[in-house]
């Protein structure tokens, strides 16, 4: 297990095995290198939500493919390096690996960005993808709290219920300690509407955790501290 300080690379990796789900992930907030105690089995993999350029590396297996593809989206415009492989009672339903995935994957946040010092802290975003339209609101506040509206009407997309979706960002935040405010404003296309949510949200976390000239060292609260 890694975790950061303000002065260090922000990256975590671990494992989370429970009877449910074995979760291996890794995660750089800043893009880049993973952290040297990664499992190396969650390199070089070649599923469609894998992706590689000079300044990301993203590989996601949860299982589920509606779900692999929205934590792509989620981590390229949120500028991460994200690695996840996740094998859960699927046999059962989507539950159990959706939820864990997105546990470990808050916890991973949590861990990573370590001490909230010299950044923004709040961060808001809109994002459309066609005719649909999101808009999320983050604060890193170490307060755990998600109200998400995404106003989606199918039972699923691909394997992934959709009342799993506003779940996952729910879990996310709770594990990650951040308050997030994720609403689809329109759109008919429940693909679509999910998937810009994520890259909305994926924006607003991107601006929330950015680095602020001349405040380092500095917590962006009136209380002095967004520990406790």
């Amino acid at each position: 297990m890694a975790s950061s300080t303000p002065a260090q690379a922000r990256w975590a990796a671990f494992a989370r095995d429970t009877n449910e789900t074995k979760i291996q992930i890794a995660l750089n907030l800043d893009g880049g290198a993973f952290p040297p105690e990664t499992d190396p089995r969650l390199l070089g993999g070649s599923d469609h939500a894998s992706q590689s350029s000079k300044s990301q590396t993203i590989s996601i297996n949860t299982g589920i493919g509606f779900l692999d593809h929205m934590l792509h989206a989620l981590s390229k415009h949120g500028g991460w390096s994200l690695a996840i492989a996740c094998k859960g009672d699927l046999h059962i339903d989507d539950h159990h690996t959706a939820e864990d995935v997105c546990i470990a994957l808050g916890s991973a946040f949590h861990q990573a960005l370590g001490i909230p010092a010299g950044i923004k802290r709040f961060g808001y975003a809109y994002a459309p993808l066609d005719e649909a339209l999101s808009r999320a609101v983050v604060d890193i506040s170490n307060r755990p709290h998600a109200s998400i509206d995404l106003g989606l009407k199918r039972e699923k997309i691909g394997d992934l219920s959709c009342e799993m979706i506003p779940h996952c960002m729910e879990s996310f935040a709770q594990a990650a300690r951040i308050t997030l405010h994720v609403d689809c404003l329109k759109g008919f296309n429940d693909h679509h509407r999910a998937e810009s949510a994520f890259k909305a949200l994926a924006i607003a976390i991107r601006e929330a955790i950015s680095k602020v000239a001349g405040k380092e060292g500095e917590v962006p609260s009136t209380k002095g501290t967004l520990s406790v």
